[in-house]
This record gives structure tokens, sequence and C-alpha cells, in this order.
């Protein structure tokens, strides 16, 4: 199978599923400049099959291959990047026949933004957004909360946040423009949501905070008083691996990968928490790691397994390394928060501000434009995860954010203080931990199942 030139070799209607190509490719005998290409040419084709809402397939692997505006080089190396995709692909099983013919998107292929030059990651788009600069809105309201969301100073992620949710009000109140929006209008809104959609109380409080902050600080609109149905709280048990579980996980990931887990499951962080972690962050003489801004914009400090001692400190060294590549080649300085950047503008360029876990090439700053090194993107050690759990042959949904359910149940289980326990995690509240009681493999005082009872 080739897509290259005339080739019509294989069904249109084929899909493609392969889920596990990142680890494919690392553990392949390309260069690595070539596996760099792939990974490019590859992630921006599943961001164009997330914009258009199709499946990866080989249809629409030709239909991404006709648009226009590229060099004949770049042709050549996408055609040999899906190629390579594609093979592997059906080498473990990884392509079916569809049970319908293949449905060419409406929208033409121009139309689909690739990724920009240089980068391969992202959170859930798989590419980097494009720079703030250059991303104003494309509705006068939408303008309008942009100016406000970076006159006050929000996070890119929230801002996007913020966005979706504008957009999905609108929606709501078409064939009104948001500008004629009231309370009235807000309250149907969330309380859809929370009956008809059926949405999570989080879920629908962020709603609640992204409209208000939409309606009041982008369109000027007082909101005033809200009278809208709440959604139902409901308590959910946490997924938890067991320690010989947790040792499987570890065992089928990576290297890098793998260390990175151990550090989420040792430290019980939460994964933005993880990919966050800048070099100064870490004491390995006093053994405990700095987290700040955290959940809540809060900081706390918590443990880090000795274990990980040795390979930190070598993982460290390398990645001394990589930092002095980057000063040598005159890279900007990692991103800083906005204030201390100002205050110390070249701090991004100094050792102690280095992420812990950096991307493996730069990419584009999704607000200002500045080619720096950012961290590992989310989503891609999401993947990783969930790839290392099916490998292992969990039956359980396992993410992430297992890992640090994990370790609260676990330092519950071998008798640690709940209120420690609270610290660790950073919980505001003492509710929170005490989930974690309904799943240790002892609950309570040791109560022992009556059928176990001689």
């Amino acid at each position: 199978m080739t897509f290259a030139g005339k080739d019509t070799s294989g069904s249109a209607d084929e899909l493609i599923w392969f889920r596990e190509w990142q680890e494919v490719l690392e553990r392949s005998s390309l260069p690595d400049a070539l596996k760099q290409v792939k990974r490019r040419d590859i992630f921006g084709l599943l961001r164009a099959c997330k914009q258009v809402k199709r499946p990866v397939s080989v249809g629409l692997i030709r239909w991404w291959l006709e648009r226009a505006g590229r060099s004949a080089g770049e042709q050549a190396e996408e055609r040999e990047s899906f190629t390579w995709f594609y093979r592997e692909a059906k080498r473990g099983n990884g392509v079916k026949s569809a049970a319908k013919p293949f449905d060419a998107p409406v929208s033409a292929p121009d139309a689909v933004v690739p990724p920009p030059a240089g980068s391969y990651q992202s959170r859930s788009n798989l590419a980097p957004p494009p720079a703030g600069r250059d991303d104003l809105g494309a509705t006068d309201w939408e303008q309008a909360l942009i100016k406000a969301s970076r006159r006050r100073g929000l996070l890119w992620r929230t801002e996007q946040s913020y966005r979706g949710w504008a957009k999905r009000f609108a929606r709501f109140v078409q064939p009104d423009s948001p500008w004629k929006a009231d309370a009235s209008a807000l309250d149907a809104f969330l309380t859809q949501l929370a009956v008809v959609d059926k949405v999570m109380p989080s879920t629908q409080k962020q709603a609640l905070n992204a409209l208000v902050f939409f309606l009041q600080e982008g369109l000027s609109i007082e909101v005033g008083k809200l009278d809208f149905s709440y959604a139902k709280p409901s308590r959910r048990v946490p997924t938890v691996l067991s320690r010989a579980e947790i040792t499987r996980l570890m065992e089928v990931m990576t290297p890098p990968n793998q260390f990175m887990a151990e550090l989420m499951y040792g430290s019980g962080l939460r994964l933005m928490e993880l990919l966050r972690l800048r070099v100064k962050d870490v004491d390995l003489e006093r053994g405990h790691l700095e987290v700040h801004a955290g959940k809540g914009d809060k900081d706390r400090m918590t443990v880090f397994p000795e274990k990980l001692r040795a390979p930190m400190e070598a993982h460290l060294q390398q990645l001394r390394q990589l930092f002095d590549q980057d000063r040598a080649a005159g890279l900007a300085g990692v991103w800083l928060p906005e204030a201390l950047a100002r205050k110390y503008p070249k701090a991004g360029e100094r050792w102690q501000w280095q992420w812990v876990f950096p991307s493996q090439k730069p990419a584009r700053d999704p607000k200002g434009g500045v080619c720096r090194r950012h961290h590992i993107m989310d989503g891609t050690f999401q993947n990783m995860v969930r790839a290392a759990a099916d490998r292992a042959g969990f039956t359980k949904r396992v993410t992430p954010h297992v890992l640090r359910h994990s370790f609260a149940t676990h330092l519950l289980e071998s008798g640690t203080d709940i209120r420690t326990v609270q610290e660790l995690l950073g919980h505001a509240k003492l509710e929170t931990t005490q989930i974690y009681l309904h799943v240790m493999q002892k609950p309570g005082l040791g109560v022992r199942s009556p059928l176990d009872v001689d």
C-alpha cells in the first residue's frame, strides 16, 4: 500500500485504528529527524480527522493529501509518513473495512488548518492553536470575549474553555444574538445542561463561570440574580489499581513515560502538576516536591519517592544538555507567568525555571507566537498511559489520574493519617479525601466479610 502517485491500491473505506503508533515509531530504527517528520505529518492528519469529525481511513488520507498550499517536498514527506502509518497499522491488525462507504467531508481540504511548522503536539486538538495575536475571533461577540479575557490576563486554556461555552450558548439562543441575552436565557441554558443533558455539577459550574464572565465582562450585560435547576450531585467511587497492578502497568511502559508515571504515582500529583514541574521544584536533598499554582491556584509540598532519586538525577543531567543546546541556539526562554515575566524578562532562560518534562522540539507559543520549548502535552501522556493499560490487559478504565487515586488509597491502607493524605493531595476539604476510604482493600477498622468468618 502506498499513497504516492496515482496508486489506488487499498479500499478508500478501510478504517485505520492505530493508537500506539507513537510508541511503534519511537522503537523503530528510523533516524530521529525522520521520526520527527512522521510525527508532525501524522498529528496533522489526526487533527484534520478531529476537525471534520471523520475516522482515520484510506479515503480520508487521500482527501487530506489533495489539499493545496504545500511544496512538492512536503507532499512527498506526507505520502511517505502515511504509507508508514498504514503499513504498521495493518501489521498490527489495525486496518478494518468500514460498514458504510467513505463519505468525504463537505469542507474543502484547504479549510482544515494544518499544524504550524515545527510542531506536532497539543492538548486535545493534537496541534498547537494559532498565535493569540492571529486568533481574534470570528464574530463580534467572540472578539469582545477575547479582549476581556486577555485584558484580565486569563490563561490560554481558560480562554479556550470560555470561548467554547460562549459558542455553545450562542447556538442555544439562536436566532437571537448573545448581545440580546439576559439572565433568563442563561437560566434556561444552565437548566438544560442539568435536566436534559444531565451533566455533572462541575461541568455546570464551569459553564456558569464562563458565561457570567462572557456576559458581564465581555458584553457588559449585567446578569443579576439567577434561578436555574442545579445538576444533581453524585458521588463516584474512584478507580484504583492494586500495588501489583501498578507494577504491571509500569513494566509495560517505555522508560521516559514509565519515569513520569512512577513520579505521578509516587508523589500523588495531578496530571498538569506533573507536566508543569520545573527544575527548581525538585528538592532531592530534602526529599520533596513543590507544587506551585495547583488546583485553585494553591501551592503545596508533597513527598518525593526515594526510589526515584537516582533516575531523577540522571534525567536532570540529560535535561541540562538539552538546556545548553537551546541556549546556544538562541531559543527563547520557557513560558513564565505574565507578572513574573515582566519583572524578570530573562528568568525563562535560567536553568532553575526549565520544565522537568520538556517537549522533544520547540513549538510556537499560542499566545505570543514566540517559538520556545514547552512541556510535554497532556494528551500525549494520557494516550501513553491508556495504551500501556491495554497492553497490561486491564479491564478497568485507566487514566493518569488513576495513579493519583492509587497513591491516596495505598497511603491510607498503610496506616497514614487521613489529614496527612489530605495535605499531600492538596484537598481543601477532608470530605474529598474521605472518598478513598470506600475503596481501601480493608475499609473501616479491618472489618471482615461474614463469608470469611469461621
